[in-house]
């Protein structure tokens, strides 16, 4: 994944993309804090895991930025983050829909015997152990309260 976005980012560079470039630049920052992050504590480079998961932080931060901008009658700033987040998702995997997220947690909370509301902290903790950057966790957990309850 690593690749695929250094690559998409000399691309951009080459074809003088005005957006492109600075998105994929932050996204490159962020993985390289991340690394250093994981140096410091003697853990391995990000994983493609850990770098979907850091795709859906900067997707999230984006959202809220643009709803803020929104609500502040700043539309280009909106329109801006809203490109963002579309050059971003261009490297997340694929989104589950609905029904897969609902027969995913279906799976887990079979597997690991959820009884009730109790174990919802579990059953999202393996979601997002399995499914990172696969699923909208804030609907997934909607799900989860629903069948369990």
């Amino acid at each position: 994944m690593r690749d695929t976005i250094a690559g998409a980012l000399n691309t951009a560079m080459k074809a003088q993309d005005k957006l492109r470039v600075p998105t994929l630049r932050l996204i490159m920052a962020a993985i390289k804090d991340r690394d250093i992050l994981n140096r410091g504590t003697g853990k391995e480079p990000a994983s493609s895991e850990e770098i979907s998961s850091i795709l859906a932080k900067m997707i999230k931060q984006r959202e809220e930025s643009a709803k803020l901008y929104e609500e502040g009658n700043r539309t280009e700033l909106a329109q801006q983050e809203r490109a963002e987040i579309e050059i971003i998702r261009d490297f997340m995997p694929k989104q589950m829909t609905e029904a897969e997220t609902r027969q995913a947690a279906k799976g887990i909370i079979d597997e690991i015997g959820a009884a009730g509301l109790r174990d919802m902290g579990k059953t999202m903790n393996a979601l997002k152990e399995r499914y990172a950057g696969q699923m909208d966790f804030s609907r997934a957990s909607g799900i989860v309260k629903e069948l369990l309850q």
